[in-house]
C-alpha cells in the first residue's frame, strides 16, 4: 500500500472524528480567539467533528480575497474562511479523500444558506500534482493549509506548486507538524504515525532549507507549541524526538533577501485591519502596535509593503542606505571587533 493510500484509508475510513486520534498532532488544542468562534458557531456539526488540524489558518485581511485551501478534509477551515473573504471572495477546497470531500459537499448549500452567498468549491487532487488541477498561475491571493503539507511526499513539488499558483505579494499561511531532527525510518514506515502526522513531519531546519529553495527567501513563524503522543505504545516507537505545531507565514516576495538587512526603515501601524486595532502580529518577533514607531529589516518592510497590508501602514525610509544585518534577527557580524590576532596564534584554515 503507498503512502497516499495509508493516508487516504487513515483519514477516509479508520478516523470517524477527532476523537479517535492518537496524539494531539492534529488536535487545535489552542485556544480560539472571539471572532473565530463566531464562525465556527455557523458551521455543520458534523464537519465540526472530523476536523483534524494542527493551528488556526485564518490569516487576517481577506475580504474578498480567492484562496486555496490545501487538503482541507470536510471543510472547517474552508466554510471559515468563505466567512472571511465575503460574497466578493472565493475559496477553493482542495482534497483526495473521497469520504471527507463527501461531507464537505453535502453540506455546500446549508452553508450557502448560512451565509446568504455561494463562494465555496470542491476539487478532488492530490497536492503533489496541483499542476493537473487546471488552476492558473498567479491566480491565489493566499493559499492555506492545516496539518497536511507533512502527509505529502513530495513536499517540493508542493511548494514548488504553492509559489507558482500565488499572485505576487500573496502568502502561503499554513500549520503543520515538525521534529527537532530527522525522522528515521522506524517512525516514517509506521502507518499510524504517519498518519498521526508525526512520520512524515521534517526537521524543521530542512523546512526552512526547502522553502528557500522554493522561492520562499523568508519564513515567517508566527506561532508554535509542543505536542504530545498521548499514547503510550506510539510514544516508545518515536523516543525522544520532539514534535511541534507551527504556524508558518511564507509570501511570494522575488526581491526578499536571504537575510534581515538593515536599511534604516521603520513602520507605523494605522490600526486598521480588522479585528486588529491595537496591534498586529506579523509574526513572532514583530507584534506591531498600533501608532508606534517600529523598526524593521528590509525584507519586513516588503513583507507589509508589497503585499495586501500595505495600505494599513506608514512607512519611512527606503533602500538607498545599506547599514548590514539587522540587529536581533540571528546572525552576526563573523570579524573580531578589536585587535587582531597575534601572527603566531593558531588560526582555522574554514
Amino acid at each position: 500500500m503507498s503512502t497516499q493510500e495509508i493516508v487516504k484509508e487513515y483519514y477516509g475510513q479508520q478516523l470517524q472524528s477527532s476523537d479517535d486520534l492518537k496524539t494531539s498532532a492534529c488536535c487545535d488544542i489552542s485556544q480560539v480567539p472571539g471572532w473565530l468562534k463566531t464562525l465556527l458557531a455557523k458551521i455543520h456539526p458534523e464537519v465540526l467533528s472530523r476536523y483534524y488540524g494542527c493551528g488556526l489558518v485564518c490569516p487576517p485581511l481577506l475580504e474578498g480575497c480567492r484562496v486555496l485551501d490545501l487538503g482541507s478534509g470536510t471543510g472547517r477551515d474552508v466554510y471559515a474562511l468563505a466567512q472571511l473573504v465575503g460574497e466578493t471572495g472565493e475559496v477553493i477546497g482542495v482534497d483526495m479523500t473521497d469520504e471527507q470531500l463527501a461531507i464537505a459537499e453535502n453540506y455546500r448549500e446549508y452553508h450557502a444558506e448560512a451565509f446568504g452567498y455561494s463562494n465555496v468549491t470542491f476539487v478532488k487532487g492530490y497536492l503533489e500534482t496541483l499542476d493537473e488541477l487546471g488552476f492558473e498561475d498567479a491566480s491565489f491571493d493566499v493559499i492555506v493549509s492545516n496539518c497536511v503539507i507533512n502527509l505529502c511526499t513530495d513536499k517540493a513539488a508542493v511548494l514548488n506548486s504553492i509559489g507558482r499558483l500565488l499572485k505576487p505579494g500573496g502568502e502561503f499561511y499554513f500549520s503543520d507538524v515538525y521534529a527537532d531532527r530527522r525522522v528515521p525510518e522506524s517512525v516514517k514506515n509506521d502507518p499510524v504515525l504517519y498518519g498521526e502526522c508525526l512520520g512524515g513531519a521534517l526537521y524543521w531546519n530542512d523546512f526552512l532549507n526547502l522553502s528557500k529553495q522554493n522561492g520562499f527567501a523568508d519564513p515567517r513563524l508566527v506561532e508554535d507549541r509542543p505536542l504530545d503522543v498521548t499514547d503510550p505504545k506510539l510514544a516508545a516507537k518515536v523516543g525522544n524526538i520532539r514534535f511541534y505545531s507551527a504556524t508558518y507565514r511564507l509570501f511570494k516576495l522575488d526581491e526578499l533577501e536571504p537575510d534581515c538587512e538593515e536599511y534604516g526603515q521603520a513602520v507605523i501601524y494605522k490600526g486598521t485591519v480588522p479585528e486588529h486595532p491595537n496591534n498586529f502580529l506579523l509574526d513572532g518577533h514583530h507584534d506591531i502596535e498600533t501608532g508606534k514607531v517600529f523598526p524593521v529589516c528590509g525584507n519586513t518592510w516588503r513583507m507589509l509593503h508589497d503585499s495586501r497590508f500595505s495600505e494599513h501602514f506608514e512607512y519611512i525610509g527606503d533602500f538607498s542606505n545599506h547599514f548590514g544585518l539587522f540587529d536581533g534577527c540571528g546572525k552576526t557580524l563573523p570579524f573580531r571587533e578589536g585587535e587582531a590576532a597575534p601572527l603566531d596564534e593558531p588560526s582555522s584554515c574554514c
